[in-house]
């Protein structure tokens, strides 16, 4: 759940910029053809980044994360979104063709294993990749950690993060009809799929503009008005996913399935005050894997670019890097 452009405050954690030496559009199937670009070094260990949402795409920020020269780092966008066609679509998107891209992605570059590295949305594609594929994964680095489950669509969705922020709550809530506001998700649902593309783009700014306001931890509750696509794109998306509740077998699943994959070594970064995703997910997820650290930051929300998260991205990468 997440794509956000405050990106400056964690500048200083974060490598220099650097441009991609590949990028392509790949046909999946079904037709969606999606963006996959590559940095950093050709011969370096492979990691791809999962990006949040679902429908948040990738974002040059998400390449320095890595050292340049020890890294060979695979950024894509998801179907229907950022640079992958077709633009907002939701016919043939779910969970599962999200995986077997991402193994398409890996054997179309030729590589064997790499390291997983997702937040939000991305943590949670990163998991369920791992547990459906876990010859493939040598590491996962998580943040933000979302398990996709009732209960956590219920906190956000349901009033539970609206007590902490009633005002931006109900700015959400009033565009809908007080018959409507028992299942936001359903009554969001009908008005981004209505056919009608100014009530999609209205009601897709809506949408968006509750996850923004709740990102960091220094909101004032004010929300960044990105561009009217970007906004439809990501909250059909995101609705389209959770009305589906992500396409999993049963609720809980991911814990359930964490025996699957508790020989691979992995970190977790979780703000103490994420409002969009609350601790008690990551708490409950390195609980339940024996190869997971926990570093919990103080002082810290849910966006990728808090500070302490950044830096502690960047330290997980960094360890990892040095072993080589």
């Amino acid at each position: 759940m997440d794509k956000f452009p405050d990106q400056k405050r964690a500048v200083q954690y974060l490598y220099p910029p650097i441009d991609p030496f590949d990028q392509r559009m790949l046909a999946v199937g079904q037709g969606h053809t999606v963006y996959v670009e590559q940095c950093g070094n050709p011969d370096g260990i492979p990691v791809v980044v999962l990006h949040g949402g679902p429908g948040g795409g990738c974002s040059p920020s998400m390449r320095r994360y890595f050292d340049p020269s020890k890294f060979r780092v695979i950024l894509f966008d998801q179907r229907g979104c950022g640079r992958s066609k077709p633009h907002a679509s939701v016919t043939d998107n779910t969970t599962w063709h999200l995986v077997a891209d991402i193994e398409m992605i890996r054997r179309e570059l030729g590589i064997d294993r790499w390291i997983v590295f997702g937040g939000s949305w991305g943590a949670t594609l990163s998991l369920i990749y791992a547990q459906t594929h876990p010859e493939a994964v040598r590491n996962l680095v998580l943040r933000g950690v979302f398990l996709m489950t009732q209960s956590e669509l219920d906190w956000f969705y349901g009033g539970g993060a609206g007590k902490f922020w009633p005002e931006v709550w109900a700015r959400f809530t009033s565009l809908i009809p007080e018959d409507e506001q028992d299942d936001l998700i359903k009554a969001y649902h009908r008005r981004l799929f209505s056919g009608d593309l100014s009530v999609e783009q209205r009601y897709g700014r809506a949408w968006a503009a509750w996850e923004n306001a709740l990102a960091s931890i220094h909101s004032t509750g004010g929300s960044h008005e990105g561009p009217a696509d970007y906004a439809r794109a990501f909250s059909r998306l995101e609705n389209h996913y959770f009305t589906n509740a992500g396409f999993l077998e049963f609720d809980g699943q991911i814990l359930a399935h964490m025996p699957r994959i508790s020989h691979i070594p992995g970190v977790i970064v979780q703000g103490r005050y994420d409002m969009i995703c609350p601790p008690s997910s990551a708490y409950e997820l390195a609980e339940n894997w024996l190869q997971g650290e926990l570093k919990m930051v103080r002082n810290a929300g849910h966006a990728l670019s808090e500070p302490g998260i950044s830096a502690e991205l960047v330290r997980a990468m960094d360890r990892i890097g040095a072993l080589g």
